[in-house]
């Protein structure tokens, strides 16, 4: 499938992934006619009941990604986080993500624990350690064709000019495509593919910090990948909500409509549902430190 994959980013059309978070949201997005899927990270976190905040192992997010490959006759792209450790770890990592028959994986600069890309307080590690991930990614894939996408979250921390200069780097050290993640306005979105000296990702989150933008703009703009990690998840909670509030209500029980997640909630709402409330007061009770604000180099 990387190959596949590698076909359908060469059309010169934008080619959209939907996010999906299990077997059966993949195999429906693959019936309706999309030519490759996304594993979400922060589905397969929700899905399992967490926040997106790197609870998950690479165990499981491998796991998860091997039973949407099995299903679908379409390339995967797979969230592999930060890697989950180190070089070596990041070599172990791509290693499983290929096994597993995956097209792609987006390997982040985010420190641990990370959060999803479009919540507040995350941290980035030293542009020189995140590069290492990526070479060991490209030198160490067991297929050629499979894609490594450089996911840099500086541009929340340290602003745009350093996150184009991490995606630059880590395509010179050899990655496949930059993931700038959650540029801040229509024109920093417009501007990354040609500060960019490659391929790049979008991610289309609504509610997220990026503002919504048509499709046909980030083809016209020269994106060659969208993914849309919350296209089913964020749907499907609120129909949840809504045929619960309908069973509720014939059990003479109090419909609880008011917490769904649907319909433009975002990210944080959604994970909201997940207990991240609770996670946030055991990070700040066993004395995690403030979140930096990053340190480019």
């Amino acid at each position: 499938m990387p190959s596949a994959l590698r076909r359908a980013l060469d059309t010169g059309r934008l080619l959209v992934a939907p996010g999906a978070y299990d077997s059966l949201t993949a195999r429906l997005a693959a019936e309706h006619g999309f030519a490759a899927v996304y594993m979400t990270g922060a589905g397969t976190s929700a899905a399992a009941g967490y926040p997106d905040y790197g609870l998950l192992t690479m165990t499981e997010m491998v796991a998860n990604a091997a039973r949407i490959v099995e299903a679908v006759d379409v390339p995967v792209i797979a969230d592999a986080d930060t890697g989950y450790g180190n070089e070596l770890n990041v070599v172990r990592t791509v290693r499983a993500y290929a096994r597993a028959g995956v097209a792609a994986i987006h390997i982040e600069d985010q420190d641990f624990p990370k959060r999803c890309g479009h919540l507040q307080g995350k941290e980035i590690i030293d542009r020189q350690l995140w590069l290492r991930k990526i070479r060991a990614a490209v030198e160490c894939r067991p297929d050629p064709d499979m894609l490594v996408i450089a996911r840099t979250d500086a541009r929340a921390v340290a602003g745009l000019d350093e996150a184009v200069g991490r995606a630059n780097d880590a395509l010179a050290a050899g990655a496949d495509m930059a993931f700038v993640e959650a540029p801040q306005t229509v024109e920093e979105i417009e501007a990354v593919p040609r500060l960019v000296d490659g391929p790049c990702l979008f991610n289309v989150v609504p509610g997220g910090r990026s503002p919504e933008v048509p499709f046909a703009d980030l083809e016209a703009w020269g994106y060659p990948l969208a993914i849309c990690p919350g296209a089913l998840l964020w749907p499907v909670v609120a129909a949840c909500d809504a045929a619960l509030d309908v069973l509720a209500r014939a059990c003479d029980l109090e419909p609880a409509s008011s917490r769904s997640a649907g319909g433009g909630g975002g990210p944080e709402a959604l994970f909201g549902r997940v207990g991240a409330a609770s996670w946030d007061a055991l990070r700040e009770r066993f004395g995690a430190p403030e979140p930096a604000t990053g340190r480019p180099t």
